[in-house]
C-alpha cells in the first residue's frame, strides 16, 4: 500500500507542477504578439499538456490502485469530499485543453488578467486536497 501511495503522490506532484506552469503559459501567449513566440509557446503548451495528462492518468491508476487494495477507504466521507474536487480537477485539465486550441487557432477569448486568475485555481484545489487526504475530517 505504501508503493502505491508514494507513487500516487509523486506523480499527483507531475500533474499539478503542469497545472501550476500552464496557465502561465497562458499568461504569456496572451501577451505575445509576434509570430515565433506564438509558435514557441503553441509547442510548450502542447508538450506540457502531454506530461501533466500523463501524470493524471498515473495519479488517477496509482489512487484506484489503492482503493483496490483497501476498499474500506471507501467508507469515509473525505474520500468521497476529495475524489469530488479530483473530479473538478480533471475538468479543470481538460478546459486547459479547450484553452490551448482556442489560443493555437488564435481565437483565444481571455486577456492575460484573466489567465492570471486561472492560474489560481489549481492551487485552491491542492490545498483542499491535501488537508482532505491528512486530516480526513469527515
Amino acid at each position: 500500500m505504501l508503493w502505491l501511495k508514494a507513487f500516487h503522490i509523486v506523480f499527483m506532484v507531475t500533474w499539478f507542477a503542469g497545472l501550476f506552469y500552464l496557465p502561465r503559459l497562458f499568461v504569456y501567449h496572451a501577451q505575445a504578439s509576434d509570430a515565433p513566440s506564438l509558435e514557441r509557446f503553441q509547442v510548450m503548451e502542447r508538450r506540457l499538456f502531454v506530461i501533466m495528462t500523463i501524470g493524471a492518468v498515473l495519479t488517477a491508476a496509482f489512487g484506484v490502485a489503492m482503493v483496490m487494495v483497501a476498499p474500506y477507504l471507501l467508507a469515509g466521507g473525505w474520500l468521497h469530499a476529495k475524489l469530488t474536487l479530483v473530479a473538478v480537477l480533471i475538468a479543470y485539465h481538460l478546459w486547459c485543453w479547450r484553452l490551448i486550441k482556442q489560443l493555437g487557432s488564435g481565437r483565444a477569448r481571455h486577456s492575460d488578467r484573466w489567465y492570471r486568475w486561472f492560474n489560481e485555481v489549481p492551487g485552491v484545489l491542492l490545498i483542499a486536497i491535501v488537508v482532505l487526504a491528512v486530516v480526513k475530517p469527515f
